[in-house]
């Protein structure tokens, strides 16, 4: 039996792997309640009342804790991920992993001197059974060698609820960094894609004059030797929405397209995970809301066997390098006062 521990209450990402590894049989020992957000604080414990609280240093030192999955504040990930890793943890992060070039650096080293895993999960593809369907449908060939994808990730701003963190740059990132790595990293996947290249990318604040440093909205044109990539990600998603965000990815392969509208479909059918497929022959329709997730039970072979069947090592590094490079050569586009 696999034991982990949480460490990082700092984003409600955090329930997603307590739940994810929980479901896939492992046990949680215990949880650090250090946090910048009492909410997602409390937000756990009224999900997880059984889970003890328990000292992080207890956590990264008791030798029966093989995992440490990890919500913290985004710039302080890597540096408890490095801590679990020399523990002799494998460690589960929520993304982005890791902020900076310095630190990624570190990590890959850690990772080589220690043979441990470091993975992030991607929530918005290993928390969606859309993306699971439409992973088969590539697979079986359904609609020819995948081109390009187009990445939407629209999300709500809830200013009024997030922690002084949130509107850091030095915290979070920056919205390429944060944001955009779910996109990069299915850009990489559905693609085959071992590299890329940034061709070109921007982020700005349009919508927040008040806060000069803060980042509203972000783009990015990826290139490799397998296919195309645009990503579009913002906090534009109106209140009026009935949920935080309008997720879609778009696949276009030689033979046919698939979309997702992994959220909701907002004129149409109830619920989440709709996946729309046109190919050589017609048009359908799947609602994917019932499809199994694999990624928790494969991180945890992983752990067990020492493979890479969630995700290869090299994977998460090349789509952390790919968000800090779009972040860092970013454009600062202005728009014209109304």
């Amino acid at each position: 039996m696999i034991r982990f521990a949480a460490i990082g209450l700092d984003h409600r990402h955090i329930y997603d792997h307590v739940k994810g590894l929980t479901a896939a049989g492992a046990v949680c020992a215990g949880y650090c309640p250090q946090t910048s957000d009492a909410r997602v604080l409390s937000g756990f414990r009224e999900r997880f009342p059984d889970i003890p609280s328990v000292d992080r240093q207890r956590l990264i030192d008791d030798p029966d804790v093989q995992v440490i999955c990890c919500a913290a504040i985004p710039r302080d990930r890597a540096q408890i991920a490095i801590e679990a890793m020399r523990a002799g943890k494998d460690v589960m992060v929520d993304k982005p992993g890791v902020t900076t070039a310095a630190d990624l650096s570190l990590i890959e080293q850690t990772v080589a001197e220690s043979g441990r895993i470091f993975s992030i999960c991607f929530t918005e593809r290993f928390i969606v059974p859309a993306v699971e369907i439409a992973t088969k449908l590539v697979a079986d060939g359904e609609i020819g060698r995948v081109l390009q994808t187009v990445g939407l990730g629209p999300h709500r701003l809830n200013r009024a609820i997030r922690p002084p963190w949130f509107f850091d740059p030095g915290a979070f990132g920056g919205i390429l960094v944060d944001i955009a790595s779910h996109q990069i990293d299915q850009f990489l996947f559905f693609t085959g894609s071992n590299d890329a290249s940034v061709i070109a990318s921007s982020a700005g604040n349009f919508g927040m004059p008040e806060m000069p440093d803060f980042e509203d909205y972000g783009e990015i044109l990826l290139s490799s030797d397998q296919g195309r990539g645009f990503i579009r990600v913002d906090w534009f998603t109106p209140d009026g929405l009935p949920t935080w965000g309008d997720g879609r990815l778009i696949i276009l392969g030689t033979e046919g397209t698939i979309e997702l509208r992994k959220y909701l479909d907002i004129e149409g059918r109830p619920g989440s995970d709709h996946v729309f497929i046109a190919d050589r022959n017609g048009t359908r329709y799947i609602d994917a809301n019932c499809e199994p997730l694999t990624y928790f039970r494969n991180f945890l072979a992983d752990v067990r066997d020492r493979t890479q069947t969630a995700m290869k090592q090299s994977h998460v590094f090349t789509v952390t390098h790919l968000a800090i490079d779009a972040q860092n050569q970013a454009s600062r586009p202005a728009l014209r006062a109304p």
